[in-house]
């Protein structure tokens, strides 16, 4: 038996009683203060289909990547020492945003981002707390990525690619800069090979509700919403 959130419930299970699938809790509304509260706890949404209610997902062991273990194939540095790409920061998040939800991915019939998530994520974005990276061929939009930060965690969303290893190419950039501002990871969530070339790793989830934990320290949260 999962968890059942109503559309106006603000209390949700603890992330340690998660079911071993990685789901927590079904239903609910992507309020942007419970958005808040559930990163801060490592609780992430995800649809199955646009329709179908809203899953919420703390995935243990999970998938990680320190900013400064990222990976950088020799492939890769080429890139780097050409200046292939140019990288900038929430300067077109709703473009991002949109690409994201547009590019057809191997393997999987459409996306999970609708308009419930284009509309939260865009008001947390203009809180300051969902970031895009762009990635630009001269003037040209070619890839990107976006996610959410709360303190020192990114939590990573979803990536597209126009042009061969523009996402790419913007992470490794991203994980630089993250790295210089001391964050302690990238949030991935889930396992997949194009996170594992860029040096992904599973951690216990013991270990990453710890580093929650740590980074909870600094975050003011609504008194309101309980786990």
């Amino acid at each position: 038996m999962y968890y059942y959130l109503d559309d106006d419930s603000l209390v949700f299970p603890h992330p340690a009683q998660v079911k071993d699938s990685g789901i927590l809790a079904i239903g609910g509304k992507l309020y942007v203060s419970s958005l808040k509260i559930a990163y801060a706890f490592g609780v992430f949404p995800w649809y199955n289909h646009r329709s179908e209610p809203v899953i919420w997902w703390c995935p243990q062991p999970r998938y990680v990547i320190f900013p400064s273990k990222v990976r950088v194939t020799k492939s890769m540095r080429s890139y780097f020492n050409q200046g292939k790409f140019s990288v900038t920061y929430n300067q077109c998040f709703d473009q991002v945003l949109d690409f994201c939800k547009k590019i057809t991915r191997k393997g999987e019939p459409g996306t999970w981002i609708n308009n419930d998530i284009i509309q939260s994520y865009t008001e947390l974005y203009n809180e300051g707390l969902a970031q895009s990276v762009e990635v630009w061929e001269g003037d040209k939009l070619v890839g990107g990525l976006y996610g959410v930060v709360l303190g020192k965690i990114f939590f990573g969303e979803s990536m597209f690619s126009l042009k061969p290893n523009a996402s790419k190419f913007g992470f490794i950039t991203l994980a630089r800069k993250l790295e210089e501002e001391g964050f302690y990871c990238i949030d991935c969530q889930i396992y997949n090979t194009h996170l594992e070339s860029l040096g992904g790793e599973f951690i216990s989830g013991e270990n990453f509700l710890a580093l929650l934990r740590t980074n909870r320290k600094n975050l003011i949260l609504d008194p309101s919403f309980t786990f």
